[in-house]
C-alpha cells in the first residue's frame, strides 16, 4: 500500500503534514480522522457535472446535510476532538467553492486559534486563490487542493457553463481562460509561500483525458506536489455522458505519473464528512463494497 512516492525534497519538508493528512498519505488515509467543515454554500462558477445539494443520505462532493457559521463550525471541531481521538485534519471543501464564502477563512482561524496543532486546508476551484492567499496564510492553513480540469480553454468552456469574478460572469473561453490563468498563478503562489499543494482533476473520459498531461506538467512546474485524479460522477449537464472506467483512470494516472506522484484512494467526500475516509457511519454498506482502488462513486 505504499503506491504513494513523494518526492523526497517535499518528504522531508512536509513530513509531519504528509503523515498525517488522509488526503496526501495512503497510509494515514486507513487511520487519520478529518472534518470537513460546511461552511461555503455559495459557488463562483458552475461545472457541468456538479448539482450542490442539501441532503443527508447522498455520499458525494457538492452535499452537506446543512450549512454551519464559522462559531457553528469551531465549536463542532472542539465537540469532536473529544469524540475521536485521531482526528488530526480540518479542512473546507464546500458544498460550494470555499474561497467565495467569507465563513470559511473565519472558520478556520477560530480553529487555528483554539487547536494550533491541528493541519487546517483548504479545497477550491483557484479562480481566488491569488489574491485570497494573505487570508489563507493569516488563518493558518498548510495546504490546498485546486481542482483544475482544463489546460485548454476551448476545453474549459465545454466543462464550465461560466465564471463569476469580480460581479462579472464570463462565459465560453473567456470565463475558461480567466479560471485557468487563475489556478495556475494561484498554485505557484502558494508554492512559493510554504503551502502545500496537490491538484484534483476530475476525469470525464470524451472531453478532458487529454487534458491530463498538460495539467500535471504545468501543475508540477508551477510547484505542487501531488494530484488526484477523480472520476467525475454523471449529473447534471453531464448526466448523460459515461463515468471514467478502472482503464481509463488508469491510463490517465499513468500519463500523469510523469509529473507528478498520484494520489489513489480518493473516496469523493461529502462536504460535511468526518471521521476516517470510508469508515464515516453515515456511509451505507453498498457504498462501502463499491470503494475500490481506482474508481469511489
Amino acid at each position: 500500500m505504499d503506491q504513494l512516492k513523494m518526492y523526497e525534497g517535499t518528504r522531508s519538508k512536509f513530513s509531519h503534514m504528509t503523515s498525517a493528512h488522509p488526503c496526501f498519505n495512503e497510509k494515514a488515509h486507513f487511520s487519520t480522522a478529518r472534518i470537513h467543515l460546511p461552511v461555503a454554500p455559495k459557488c463562483n462558477i458552475q461545472c457541468n457535472f456538479c448539482n450542490r445539494k442539501i441532503d443527508k443520505c447522498e455520499h458525494r462532493p457538492g452535499v452537506s446535510s446543512g450549512v454551519m457559521t464559522a462559531e457553528e463550525a469551531a465549536d463542532k471541531v472542539d465537540k469532536v476532538l473529544t469524540e475521536i481521538d485521531n482526528l488530526k485534519v480540518v479542512g473546507v471543501a464546500g458544498p460550494g467553492e470555499a474561497l467565495a464564502n467569507d465563513e470559511t477563512l473565519k472558520a478556520l482561524k477560530l480553529v487555528h486559534q483554539r487547536h494550533p496543532e491541528l493541519i487546517k486546508c483548504i479545497a477550491t476551484n483557484g479562480l481566488l486563490l491569488p489574491e485570497k492567499l494573505p487570508e489563507i496564510l493569516d488563518a493558518g492553513v498548510h495546504s490546498v487542493t485546486v481542482t483544475i480540469n482544463a489546460f485548454d480553454p476551448k476545453v474549459g468552456a465545454q466543462i464550465y457553463s461560466w465564471v463569476r469574478y469580480h460581479n462579472k460572469t464570463y462565459r465560453g473561453e473567456e470565463g475558461a481562460k480567466l479560471l485557468v490563468e487563475n489556478q495556475f498563478k494561484g498554485v505557484e503562489m502558494a508554492a512559493k509561500a510554504g503551502l502545500i499543494v496537490k491538484v484534483n482533476t476530475v476525469l470525464v473520459p470524451e472531453i478532458n483525458a487529454d487534458q491530463i498531461e498538460p495539467i500535471a506538467k504545468m501543475a508540477a512546474e508551477k510547484g505542487a506536489v501531488l494530484m488526484n485524479i477523480i472520476p467525475m460522477i454523471p449529473l447534471y449537464k453531464f448526466a448523460n455522458l459515461r463515468a471514467p472506467e478502472c482503464s481509463d483512470l488508469e491510463q490517465a494516472r499513468a500519463v500523469a505519473e510523469k509529473y507528478l506522484p498520484q494520489f489513489r484512494l480518493c473516496k469523493q467526500c461529502r462536504a460535511d464528512a468526518c471521521g476516517v475516509p470510508g469508515q464515516e457511519k453515515s456511509i451505507s454498506p453498498a457504498q462501502r463494497r463499491m470503494g475500490g482502488e481506482h474508481y469511489h462513486a
